[in-house]
């Protein structure tokens, strides 16, 4: 099952522009295969960009398929985000900037 991070008090799951296995940029949900994988590469993914508290984010483990529509409901738009509260059904919002 994939793992993501989640910001801890707003529920936002990370997204970046990323690409995928045909070498085609897209963007969508960062997720590793692996729980120590992910543990161990988060935090330093977070401190390269600029902003991002890695404290502020935890991993937490979502079905495929469940990864699979936050990323649907994205669209490919950088300017959209997505949630996932408790209530396990993902939220997309456009964020102001």
């Amino acid at each position: 099952m994939p793992y993501v991070l989640q910001h801890k008090t707003s529920h936002q799951i990370f997204t970046c522009t990323q690409v995928n296995h045909y070498g085609l940029a897209y963007y969508g949900v960062k997720f590793w295969q692996d729980l120590e994988e992910a543990e161990q590469q988060f935090h330093a993914l977070l401190q390269s960009l600029e902003g991002m508290e890695p404290d502020a984010w935890h991993v937490i483990e979502l079905e495929e398929g469940e990864m699979k529509l936050c990323n649907v409901k994205l669209k490919n738009d950088p300017d959209l985000h997505v949630f996932w509260p408790p209530t396990r059904k993902p939220e997309v919002c456009k964020l102001e900037k």
